[in-house]
């Protein structure tokens, strides 16, 4: 049985393939292992190239697939890899960009950590080719704290941990039901790593840098529209988050403040109970009116100083933007940015798998009891009248002791969202 098989989509790679493939000859793990080729209508030597590694993968006891189409019109990232992942025999899937560079002991650690762990995306530390390409964003991506790797995603950045750097079991990948295929201008990695959280998936990173992830202007990242990535982003933080509020509080009064609130759909506006701002002049104002609105009178949102603002808070500032300014602002709140486990979806609930010890308070009753949601079909059983004073655990992992309703079991709620 083939235990690990490494993912590659190719479109003209020609350029690439060498450094690439020299990196998986190179590898330190040394049980046999698979590499997945799938050759999305390349219009230069590919293929060629390719075929040239056999040899030198054979002599590594290294098993090489090759798979594709000839088209001449490519059918995207998510559906070559989708296809690759098709063709393959491992039970641990490794994806690598054909542009890329692994560190010999790339599958080696990321095999370890993810036989370690269930219903894990591994990722590890990167850097970028040329030197100093994206260093806001690298320098966050390698250095963001693990307790935040569940919480910090629906910034601008995208997944806290980067596609690139995937590692995960096959169950992973069959379970979130592969890659969006839509093609071109589809960022089908954000959408797979929402569908894997909603599914109580969780990440980890690997400390190390083991991947050399290379910046050049035809990177089919640069297909997807800033909008695009927006609104999925969006969506996803209104379904799993804002709908679970009773308020918050929206910190920037300023254009993307409103931009935030512009797109937020009418029950989620009727949520904001502040902007709040350092801007003396914003503040000055008073309110932000949204003019926007088919509702007279126009609504009017209170712009308050943001020591006079009460969490949670929607954060639509862009971090390490302001010398440490906001980030002091920020701390002096004192807020919590949950760094366990952040969802617990229901329609994944699993009486084996999910376990979670809470204390629960009846409001009629008003006594306290323990329970252990274990129950044959994975349900919560609690009145509607009950709630949660205490969450405990969730699958082992200790959590802040705070108070939940029965709706809010599907999260656990936070202080603070970014996402700017």
């Amino acid at each position: 049985m083939t235990e690990v098989t490494i993912i590659i989509p190719v479109y003209n790679g020609s350029r690439w393939i060498d450094e690439c493939f020299q990196s998986i000859v190179n590898q330190t793990y040394k049980t046999k292992f698979q590499v997945s080729v799938y050759n999305d209508g390349s219009q230069d030597n590919s293929l060629e190239l390719i075929e040239k590694w056999r040899t030198a993968f054979l002599e590594r006891d290294i098993d090489l697939c090759v798979t594709g189409h000839n088209d001449q019109s490519p059918r995207g990232v998510g559906w070559s890899k989708n296809k690759a992942v098709e063709r393959s025999a491992g039970q641990f899937l490794c994806f690598l960009d054909i542009d890329d560079i692994m560190d010999k002991d790339r599958l080696l650690k990321q095999y370890q950590a993810a036989q370690a762990q269930d219903n894990v995306i591994v990722g590890c530390r990167f850097h970028r080719e040329p030197v100093g390409s994206t260093e806001r964003y690298t320098r966050w991506a390698n250095n963001l704290p693990h307790g935040k790797l569940m919480t910090q995603i629906y910034t601008s950045h995208g997944p806290t941990v980067i596609m690139p750097t995937w590692f995960c079991s096959r169950s992973v990948f069959d379970k979130v039901g592969g890659f969006d295929e839509g093609g071109m201008g589809v960022p089908e990695d954000l959408i797979f790593f929402y569908k894997h959280l909603d599914l109580g998936g969780t990440l980890m990173r690997i400390d190390e840098d083991l991947l050399m992830y290379r910046y050049h202007q035809t990177s089919a990242t640069f297909s997807v529209k800033e909008e695009t990535i927006w609104n999925i982003r969006l969506e996803h933080l209104q379904k799993q988050v804002l709908s679970v509020l009773s308020e918050y509080t929206i910190w920037n009064a300023g254009r993307q403040g409103r931009k935030f609130f512009r797109s937020l759909s009418t029950d989620n506006q009727n949520k904001v109970k502040y902007f709040c701002d350092v801007d003396l002049k914003k503040i000055q104002k008073g309110y932000y009116t949204f003019e926007e609105s088919k509702i007279k009178p126009k609504p009017k949102i209170p712009i308050v100083h943001f020591t006079k603002a009460t969490p949670p808070f929607i954060i639509c500032l862009k971090l390490d933007m302001t010398d440490g300014e906001f980030e002091k602002n920020l701390a002096s709140m004192k807020l919590t940015e949950v760094d366990k486990i952040v969802t617990i979806p229901q329609s994944s609930w699993d009486p084996v798998s999910y376990k979670v010890e809470m204390k629960i308070f009846s409001s009629s009753k008003a006594v306290e009891s323990e329970m252990l949601v274990n129950d044959q079909n994975g349900q919560i059983e609690v009145a509607e009248d009950q709630i949660i004073v205490q969450l405990k655990t969730y699958n082992g992992i200790d959590i802040d002791q705070r108070g939940y309703s029965i709706k809010e079991i599907l999260l656990v709620i936070s202080d603070l969202y970014f996402i700017s």
